[in-house]
């Protein structure tokens, strides 16, 4: 399918946008096709500066549970080929990312929903056994970062400044320290820190909510990797630790009665891993009024991964979206702010990205 198309035959459009790496368009499902009616259908396709389809690695797909039996999880949607991209189905036509921008209580606790669903999906995930043979290579973002932060693979001119900038504000101890992080995030360390099956791109951009009724979906495909389970939980708490320092909405969360903290999100994603159970209320849906009382409590043999490496990663997570907008959006002055910010992040090895009191 060429990018450009608007697919008339998946159903109305609602909802399309991108960058130079990914294009997005939603649509809504007609009754009798592939998403049935009041579905959404979401197409993920290559950006223009993307080379090559999107398409899911066949040995991390085989990992992938199927949750529809699984109370309180959200559906991990690996998608179908459709063209040179990827076909979802979901309840929802608007991304956990885009709700967030929503200033209403209501709307919170939506997103507060679907990250306790995201994070049961992903604790049954990291369950699964990896197999005898050639393993699942770590997630295409963990290797973009990697070779840009190295030099190790050519740059568009937009990322290659931005590596130079780096190396002049963060120096080259932060540079090493965060090759040291991306390197550990991919490779077991004893017995209590194995490679696992991962999403390799959770993020509130891919969660979808429900838009009235039926399950959370966090799409799911091209970015399937294995590493240790700290890298997905780092890559969507990084998103929420982005979001606290550029939005002015969650920067004010505190002065706004009623309207969670990205604090408040945190410790619901991660006390949803922790407890791996279902929501306080049993409901599968949740809709626009679903509650917040997902934080849950230890898992019964205590902590289920390292605090210490997931703030780790978020601090990945935020370095890749800088990098990864260098590359696919051109350069821009705001990429300075970013630098300063993730040399913040670097000093103190994410720590604001695991609340204290969790794990």
């Amino acid at each position: 399918m060429n990018v450009a198309s608007s697919a008339p035959e998946l159903g109305v459009p609602v909802a399309a946008y991108g960058t130079g790496l990914q294009v997005t368009r939603v649509h809504r499902g007609a009754d009798g096709d592939l998403g049935g009616a009041g579905d959404f259908l979401w197409w993920l396709g290559p950006g223009p500066r993307r080379g090559g389809p999107l398409r899911v690695p066949a040995r991390s797909a085989a990992l992938v549970p199927d949750l529809g039996s699984a109370e309180g999880a959200a559906l991990l949607a690996t998608g179908t080929p459709y063209g040179d991209g990827l076909l979802h189905r979901a309840a929802g036509s608007a991304s956990a990312a885009a709700w967030l921008r929503d200033p209403r209580p209501q709307a919170g606790r939506l997103v507060a929903h679907s990250l306790a669903a995201a994070a049961r999906a992903l604790r049954t995930l990291h369950g699964v056994p990896l197999p005898s043979g050639p393993q699942p290579l770590p997630p295409p973002g963990v290797r973009r970062l990697r070779e840009w932060a190295a030099g190790t693979a050519p740059l568009a001119p937009a990322a290659a400044r931005l590596r130079r900038r780096a190396r002049e504000m963060w120096g080259e101890g932060r540079t090493e320290r965060l090759l040291g992080w991306a390197d550990e995030a991919v490779r077991a360390s004893g017995a209590g820190a194995p490679v696992v099956p991962l999403h390799g791109w959770a993020s509130t951009g891919s969660l979808v909510p429900p838009r009235s009724r039926g399950r959370v979906v966090l799409l799911t495909g091209e970015d399937l990797g294995a590493g240790r389970r700290e890298l997905d939980l780092g890559w969507m708490l990084g998103d929420l630790v982005e979001l606290a320092w550029s939005s002015p909405l969650h920067r004010a969360a505190a002065e706004s009665p009623g309207l969670l903290s990205v604090t408040d999100l945190q410790r619901v994603f991660l006390g949803a891993y922790e407890a791996d159970g279902s929501d306080t209320d049993g409901r599968e849906g949740g809709g626009h009024d679903a509650g917040v009382r997902e934080d849950g409590d230890h898992g019964p043999a205590g902590p289920v991964y390292d605090p210490v490496a997931v703030g780790r990663c978020a601090v990945l997570r935020v370095v890749t979206h800088m990098r990864d907008f260098a590359t696919y959006c051109e350069w821009s002055d705001e990429l300075l702010d970013y630098l300063a910010f993730t040399a913040e992040l670097i000093d103190e090895e994410g720590r604001r990205a695991v609340p204290r009191g969790v794990s």
